[in-house]
């Protein structure tokens, strides 16, 4: 099968998952089934890909001409082939912690739940294969209204509440800025195609590329960058498992894969960086990173704290991508892999304490690892990961990210990643030290270690949770091979 026939492949296989699960909806046990089957096709159809742009691929398929010279695209690159195996492999098991999730919590609903996730892969799959801003747009807004039903899917007035204000941030700043900045990118180059180099050289010149990188870069609203960023905390009201796909599978990654794709293929790294009038970018993604970092700090709920650690990271992808050198592109993206894993795991371990202990208070927490020690081991794991100690994947995206900003000469970035990264520490460990060293609450257990009994989470969410932590660990010694994957985007 040729390259393009798999990537129409990847783009047809979630709408047949999502048809078959609505077929199966009432036998859970089929349902659940396609969800796992879909997952797993479209996972190898990734793999099949990933060999042709390794090798230097850019296989590309057209599919209708919508006017002159603007056309529904897709082409893979290794920015997108990155996301695509990102989406499709943690969707794998993502699946296996919702059936266990679901089940264990009798969620109502479940059969829209499942057509909803596997919608939600076909938009994440759309913005990875996207080939111009135009394809890219309508994708980022499918995976908008298919995440909603996810988002609200508890049905009460704080989820509906919580739903407005995702939907409002995301769909506003995506047709009030995202779109102005595209149909200005439309007027000024005659193109929306990504190209090597960026398609503004020769077209655009003085404050007008600060403007249009401002309508870009708050226009994708799914990267959080403060003040953009309150329909993420707000959507914590969801079931954990979309919890892990908001921040670590699909919808967060394809902001910041956006930011990527348009300063790298729309703008250029070096005509932003010639031109001065992209500087401002690094300021404001390193004022995110920290001011989300201090906000996590003062958060009891677990999932609440999780979500602005989440702000903080994705800011960390557009920081490396800001300063416009090409080890800052390439720690970037692959800060995208390294914390999908780490962020992964840290949602499912908050899942899977709510699922046994009911308990969502992080001051109510003590003692926790001795009735739940794989889950908080796993946490402690995806934990360093995140703050970037090896040996976790994490360490290394971080790394590349300073280098990058000892590259551009600005030393500043390098004091805000240390100053976060000490700040990661002080909202992730304690959980840790509490879980593990502080005596079980009398809901928990006794304070007799020996006495106490374990009573972990299901197995299909204890399990899934020991994987993405394992994989935590495997990305710290393979880096290698995810490096040369993404080595092209900066010109290597």
């Amino acid at each position: 099968m040729s390259a393009p026939d798999l990537m129409l492949l990847a783009l047809v296989i979630p709408l047949i998952g999502a048809v078959t699960i609505v077929l199966f909806g009432k036998i859970p046990n089929l349902r659940e089934a396609a969800t796992l089957v879909t997952a797993v096709s479209l996972f190898a159809v990734a793999l099949n890909l990933l060999p042709v742009v390794a090798d230097g691929g850019r296989p590309d398929l057209n599919l209708i001409e919508v006017l002159p010279g603007l056309e529904l695209r897709f082409t893979l690159e290794p920015l997108g082939m990155l996301f695509a195996l990102i989406a499709s492999g943690l969707w794998i098991v993502n699946s296996i912690y919702s059936i266990g999730y679901m089940r264990a919590k009798k969620e109502s609903n479940q059969t829209r739940f499942y057509v909803c996730f596997a919608l939600a892969i076909f938009g994440a799959m759309g913005v990875a294969l996207a080939g111009n801003m135009f394809t890219l747009f309508i994708c980022y807004e499918v995976l908008t209204i298919t995440t909603y039903p996810l988002v609200t899917h508890a049905g009460t007035p704080e989820a509906m509440r919580s739903g407005r204000t995702y939907l409002g941030l995301l769909l506003g700043s995506s047709i009030g800025l995202q779109l102005a900045a595209i149909i200005g990118t439309w007027y000024l180059t005659g193109t929306l195609d990504f190209r090597d180099g960026g398609v503004f050289a020769g077209h655009v010149q003085g404050p007008v590329i600060g403007l249009l990188l401002f309508l870009y870069v708050y226009g994708i609203g799914k990267a959080a960058l403060m003040p953009i960023h309150r329909w993420l905390p707000a959507a914590m009201v969801a079931p954990t498992p979309v919890s892990a796909l908001l921040h670590a599978v699909a919808v967060v990654k394809a902001g910041v894969f956006t930011v990527l794709k348009v300063i790298v293929y729309l703008f250029g790294s070096d005509f932003l960086r010639e031109s001065g009038y992209g500087d401002w970018l690094a300021y404001i993604a390193g004022a995110t990173v920290l001011t989300a970092s201090l906000i996590a700090m003062t958060k009891d709920n677990l999932k609440a704290r999780l979500a602005y650690s989440t702000v903080s990271q994705l800011s960390y992808i557009i920081l490396g991508a800001a300063l416009f050198t090409p080890l800052g592109a390439i720690g970037g993206a692959m800060h995208i892999a390294m914390h999908a894993l780490g962020k992964i795991t840290l949602f499912f371990c908050a899942g899977a304490i709510y699922v046994a202990s009911g308990k969502t208070q992080i001051s109510d927490m003590h003692g926790i690892g001795r009735v739940m020690p794989f889950t908080l081991f796993a946490f402690f794991i995806g934990s360093l990961s995140v703050i970037g100690l090896p040996p976790m994947g994490g360490s290394w995206s971080k790394y590349f990210i300073a280098m990058g900003a000892l590259e551009s000469g600005q030393i500043v970035f390098v004091a805000v990643l240390m100053i976060s990264s000490l700040l990661n520490i002080a909202y992730l460990l304690p959980i840790v030290a509490r879980g593990f060293f502080s005596p079980p609450s009398d809901e928990i257990g006794s304070g007799n270690v020996a006495a106490t009994k374990i009573k972990e989470a299901p197995l299909l969410c204890v399990a899934p949770l020991c994987l993405t932590a394992f994989g935590c660990i495997v990305l710290f010694f393979y880096a290698d091979p995810l490096y040369r994957l993404l080595a092209p985007i900066g010109g290597g």
